[in-house]
């Protein structure tokens, strides 16, 4: 039987994670007066969601546009057939395309949904064509361009 995440974590635990997603660069002391614990118990704790695997890793958000990075892309991709060493194989391929910031295995009419960053059109042109052009099984693609982003959330709501 699977636990649910309130068997598993306390309200500590939870405000601990809330805490760190709005802020992860908090010292372990500062955290610690967010939750009202001292340091140790709020250090072990964090030791524990860190090796149990409910915080994956501390990254720091950067700016897209200033990075001459802001062209977001939503690439629906349907492979021309699909099978347990073709999907291994695009997935190790994706994985490997640094302009792909996230890859999810998708069901519908598509089977792979891709976020991909571009300085612009043109860019993200020769990349259809020279990078994901030619992988072997795509069979289409279909781009959807981000005109402005609405909503864009990192944590998660629990």
């Amino acid at each position: 039987m699977k636990m649910s995440l309130m068997d598993t974590l306390d309200r500590t635990d939870l405000q601990i994670l809330r805490t760190l997603q709005e802020n992860a660069r908090l010292t372990t002391k500062e955290l610690a007066a967010r939750v009202s614990l001292s340091s140790t118990p709020v250090f072990e704790r964090l030791k524990r969601l860190e090796s149990s695997g409910y915080i994956k890793k501390y990254i720091a958000v950067l700016d897209a546009e200033k990075l001459n990075q802001g062209f977001i892309v939503f690439c629906n991709v349907k492979m021309s057939r699909l099978n347990r060493e073709i999907a291994e194989e695009f997935t190790r391929i994706i994985r490997g395309i640094p302009q792909v910031t996230e890859c999810y295995n998708i069901s519908g009419s598509f089977d792979y949904l891709l976020k991909i960053h571009a300085p612009n059109m043109k860019y993200y042109q020769e990349f259809v064509l020279n990078v994901l052009g030619t992988v072997e099984h795509l069979g289409s693609l279909e781009s959807t361009f981000v005109m402005d982003e609405v909503k864009h959330e990192y944590g998660i709501s629990f």
